[in-house]
This record gives C-alpha cells, structure tokens and sequence, in this order.
C-alpha cells in the first residue's frame, strides 16, 4: 500500500486502484460512479493528482504519456469502445511493429449506432456488429486480431503491403488463416475480398511470409512446376525447411534478408546446404530478385533442376513470360 507522508495529499484508495488497473488512466465517470462528485475531480486536477487528457479523460501524473496510456485514453473518452485497426496490432505485437508511428492517432471503434465527436489524436470507426468482434476483459478492450488483420490488410496501399500484414500476423502466430478465413466470411462489405480469400488460402498452405508467398504464386504455381511441401521439418535436427519437392530430393531455401552480407549468416547457410547434401538433397537459394523481379527465369532454371532429379513435368509459360 502506498502511504504519504503527513500533509501530503493523495487519491483515494478506490481511485488509486483503478489508476493502476488502467495504466495510469480514468475516466470522470468512472469517478462518479466510485461514489466521487464532479467537484472532487475538479480538485484533484487543480491540486495536478489527474491531468486532463481528454475531454472527461485524466491521467494521475504531469508527464508525457505512453503510447499504451494513450490508447486507453483514447478508449475511455469513446466508450464504450475498442482498439481498432493497425492500433490492435501495435497493442498485440509491442513496440515496432512494422515502423507504427507511435505518435500518430489512436484509431477506436464504436458501435454503428453511435456518433462520437472528434478528439485530437483519436480517429474512431463506426463498426457494425462490434460488440461481438471485440475482447472486452483487455485493457484498452480491443477488437479481435482476425478482425483488426482484414481491416489493415483490406485498405493496404497496395497488395504487396496487404501480404504482408497477412503474413507477418499469421508468421506471429497472433491468429491463424483458417480464422481469418472465418472473419472473412461473415465479413458482408470487404475491398480486396477475392484477393484476400486467395491470399489467406496461400498462407493455409504454409507461406508464412511476402517471399514465401511470391514463390509460391508467382514462380511455382504460376508455371506449372510440381508442388512443394512448405515448412517441412528436418528429420534429424530442429529447423525447417522452406520448400521441400520430395519426389526430386530437392530444397528451395527463401532467403528474404535485405541484409545478408554478414560472414556468420554466409558461413551458417553452407552448413545447412552441405547437410543437405548428406542427405542426399540439392538446394536451391532464392531471395527477392529470383522470386519478385525475374520469376520466369527462375521458374525455368528451376523447372531444369527438377527435370533433371526426376520430375516428368515441364514448365508453362504465364502471362509474363517473353
């Protein structure tokens, strides 16, 4: 319990309690609820133990806020509401997520039926059917990670960026696709949904990230070479396997690095690939260039390679192809 010193005021013990169950945060209703009157509030702002944040909002201190103390403000002068959005992940995935500007808006949802007035900082959605798409027991209550990866993916500015919020969710392990799939499905208006329902259908195949599924649409399946099996473990030893063509004992290792110039990572890939060789597997190493900037070379050298171990298939040629 905290004590203070004679003379020095504090908070009621009730107050305080709730101060620390909400990240510092309270709303004036939640005072008065408490059995405190408005002039009570008045007087704690004035003797600076609550800071106004927003209109009805307070924080207990005088100092810059968090981006997690802003978002339960933001929730606390909508309410009843919910993160929305690209914030759902930022509150899921912790600090960094994806460059998230911390010091950008709050965006919130709130029932269809409500109109709430505009709050610097505070973007709010009209949501339909939010109480049931939302976890109300968090702290801010936030709406459900299936929910929050549509909407961010679905107003995406381009289909690269929607893989890869799909992907990285799902990578995360913060959902998985067949629950995106069911959010999808109850979802009446969605931009993008033919691309999304295909996109999640590409993860539930084990594409875990914007490189794994640009293979696998863009170079595999688009020129007819034989289907691989993503994430197959190795037998002997932890790790996996991006794609593994049984049939023709042969390993297409993604390399999705920008960066992959440092000696041990070089030194650690060999490894894997002599490994592989005792095992009586070839890899193939494909990053970026392979398999978003030349795909149909790639599908041809490949298309060769698995020729050669067996494969009685040949490649097809896409729309792109010369």
């Amino acid at each position: 319990m905290r004590r203070h010193p004679p003379g020095v005021i504090a908070l009621p013990a009730s107050l305080r309690h709730l101060l620390d169950e909400q990240g510092g945060l309270v709303a004036r209703a939640q005072v008065l609820e408490g059995g405190h009157q408005v002039h009570d509030v008045r007087r704690w702002v004035r003797q600076r133990l609550l800071t106004p944040v927003h209109e009805g909002v307070y924080v207990g201190h005088t100092g810059p806020l968090t981006w997690h103390q802003r978002s339960v403000a933001a929730v606390l002068y909508a309410a009843p509401a919910a993160l929305h959005g690209c914030c759902v992940l930022r509150a899921v995935h912790g600090p960094g997520w994806r460059g998230h500007d911390d010091h950008g808006p709050v965006h919130v949802a709130v029932d269809v039926s409500r109109r709430v007035a505009r709050q610097p900082g505070v973007v709010v959605h009209r949501v339909a059917g939010m109480h049931e798409r939302t976890l109300w027991h968090l702290c801010p209550p936030r709406m459900r990670v299936e929910e929050a990866v549509l909407d961010v993916a679905s107003t995406a500015v381009d289909d690269f960026a929607a893989v890869q919020v799909v992907a990285a969710a799902v990578g995360a392990r913060s959902t998985t696709a067949a629950r995106l799939n069911e959010a999808l499905s109850r979802r009446t208006r969605i931009a993008r949904r033919v691309f999304l329902r295909a996109l999640i259908e590409d993860v539930a195949q084990g594409a875990c990230s914007v490189l794994e599924v640009a293979y696998l649409r863009d170079v595999e399946r688009a020129h007819g070479l034989p289907r691989g099996r993503r994430q197959a473990p190795r037998p002997d030893r932890p790790g996996l396997r991006d794609v593994l063509y049984v049939e023709q004992e042969t390993i297409v290792e993604l390399d999705g690095r920008l960066d992959h110039t440092r000696l041990a990572d070089r030194d650690a890939d060999l490894d894997r690939d002599l490994q592989a060789l005792t095992d009586g597997l070839v890899t193939a190493r494909v990053g970026w260039g392979q398999a978003v900037r030349r795909t149909c070379r790639t599908a041809r050298a490949l298309g060769s390679l698995l020729r050669a171990r067996g494969w009685a298939g040949e490649p097809t040629a896409c729309t792109r192809c010369p």
